[in-house]
């Protein structure tokens, strides 16, 4: 099946000019949701992982039943103040303003490889950020994998020097 055909487009969603890419349509199709899980697996197929990180909210729902199919573990990456035990933080810069992430200081081992997972491929921020505290911890990005990359927002350009895979693409 075509995941695309599985994804509801709503026009001027949250505001006018934006096409919204609502990925429930296919979260609730288990036949979807499952090709698209093995989707993301056969990118990287030959490939040694050890862990599977996802940055909330939605990189969870693909990273966590992505790590139990590789047979490795999860690490979520989450906003400030959500993860109970020591952390690390990266901030980085918005449009207008910044924002940050956090890890577990002890979520990633010194040489472990990890893939990372989220639904949308945007400007390429979260991924960012992301990766670098997967690099801060010793861990090795492997890749990065999205269900949904939008072109025209050109976030795999600052993505440069990590290998970058999307199920679907979008121009807009």
């Amino acid at each position: 099946m075509d995941l695309r055909d599985k994804i509801r487009v709503i026009e001027d969603f949250p505001a006018e000019g934006i096409s919204f890419k609502d990925i429930t349509t296919l979260l609730k199709d288990p036949e979807a949701l499952h090709q698209c899980i093995n989707e993301m697996a056969d990118k990287f197929k030959g490939v040694h992982i050890d862990m599977v990180a996802g940055p909330e909210s939605r990189g969870f729902i693909f990273a966590t039943p992505l790590a139990y199919l590789l047979g490795t573990g999860f690490v979520p990456v989450r906003k400030p103040g959500k993860l109970p035990a020591d952390t690390i933080k990266y901030e980085y810069e918005l449009e207008y303003g910044t924002d940050s992430l956090e890890i577990h200081r002890d979520a990633i081992k010194k040489g472990q490889k990890v893939l990372i997972i989220d639904d949308l491929l945007a400007t390429g921020g979260t991924m960012y950020a992301t990766a670098k505290l997967v690099e801060k911890l010793g861990g090795e990005v492997v890749g990065l994998c999205f269900l949904i990359e939008l072109k025209d927002l050109k976030g795999r350009e600052k993505l440069k020097g990590y290998r970058v895979e999307s199920l679907i693409t979008y121009d807009k």
